[in-house]
């Protein structure tokens, strides 16, 4: 059985200062980082799931929209990843991110990664050059491709 890449909303933040918040995942030893993402629900817009899961993950809420990405950017994941996810009955073989740029009009004292279920272990702000080389190599494409696009909007 073929099985579709997930949709998914992947959440911008950049500050004043024209850095992005960039997060280290919490499952994992090493750091791998990303920006927060997740799936977008039935009858929700990337928008509104970026928003969402930017909540969810890091507690921002107080954030202006600037701009989307209009087409997914694909990414496929790697044989290793794969094995795990079917073990847990997962089955897509990437995702489809669906980015959305946010202007962050808080303090940095809003941004709480302990949340209900924590994705994240730590985060920094750094550059968006800076950003894309931390990502994992199996995002990388789809995180160049957002940079080029995102990029005159930040700076």
């Amino acid at each position: 059985m073929e099985y579709p890449y997930r949709k998914c909303a992947g959440a911008v933040l950049f500050n004043e200062e024209g850095k992005v918040l960039i997060c280290a995942r919490n499952d994992l030893k090493h750091d791998d980082w990303q920006f927060p993402q997740g799936g977008i629900e039935d009858g929700e817009t990337a928008v509104e799931a970026a928003r969402r899961e930017l909540f969810e993950e890091t507690s921002v809420k107080s954030v202006q929209f600037v701009t989307a990405l209009e087409e997914g950017q694909r990414y496929t994941f790697p044989e290793f990843i794969l094995e795990k996810r079917k073990k847990r009955g997962i089955h897509n073989p990437g995702q489809d991110l669906y980015w959305c740029l946010f202007r962050f009009i808080g303090k940095d004292s809003e941004i709480n990664l302990n949340t209900a279920e924590p994705e994240f272990r730590k985060y920094e702000w750094v550059t968006l050059d800076e950003a894309v080389k931390r990502v994992v190599d199996f995002k990388k494409t789809a995180y160049e491709k957002m940079a080029a696009a995102f990029s005159p909007f930040i700076g």
